[in-house]
């Protein structure tokens, strides 16, 4: 007979989700889905696969939660960015905290924008999660319409083309196709002005 592990306080709870959530990013990162077991990632964690199965259910519901750790993370990011009187300012504001969350989380962010595990498909609960850190882009978007920053336009498109920058400048640099720091942040403001001078018109 199994015997299921006391649930942890509350505390320790967040604290070894993620542990597991990391573990199980870092054995992705470093070695595929293949490496992606529940063994290897509470052997990782330095607990028992117990621990997994009461925290998660199953591998599935591990690979969900590492997923939706990545945006709980950028949603983190975003909501620590002050709002000031420029609206430009606070949007290019949201852009630098995506990348600070993808560079303080390069383990999670290909599960986060691209599909390393097969298996995995956000079901729609899954991705009614997630929407508010889009709608948080579609927001700043819309206020730089609304006070003329921006010639006018439909905020939902335009935050798509910025999200695509933004993931693609993220990719590019977490592959160290970008250069060095100093140099990957030159062209991320680089394509970021551009982007800017094009919304408004100039």
């Amino acid at each position: 007979m199994m015997v299921r592990m006391a649930r942890p306080r509350n505390r320790d709870y967040e604290e070894l989700r993620r542990e597991l959530v990391d573990a199980g990013g870092r054995l992705l990162a470093a070695e595929g889905p293949a490496a992606l077991s529940t063994r290897r990632v509470a052997g990782e964690a330095g607990v028992s696969t117990t621990a997994v199965y009461n925290l998660f259910g199953d591998k599935a519901g591990l690979v969900r939660e590492m997923f939706l750790a990545g945006f709980e993370r950028l949603a983190a990011a975003f909501a620590a960015v002050p709002r000031t009187g420029d609206p430009v300012a606070d949007l290019l504001a949201l852009g630098r905290a995506y990348r600070a969350s993808a560079l303080a989380n390069p383990h999670l962010y290909e599960l986060m924008f691209g599909r390393p595990v097969p298996q995995f498909q956000p079901d729609a609960e899954t991705g009614a999660l997630i929407r508010p850190t889009f709608d948080t882009l579609v927001a700043a978007v819309a206020r730089c319409v609304e006070e003329g920053a921006f010639a006018p336009a439909e905020p939902h498109d335009v935050a798509v083309k910025i999200n695509a920058l933004a993931h693609g400048l993220c990719s590019l640099e977490l592959r160290g196709a970008l250069g060095g720091t100093d140099e990957a942040r030159h062209h991320w403001d680089s394509a970021f002005e551009i982007m800017m001078r094009g919304l408004a018109g100039r």
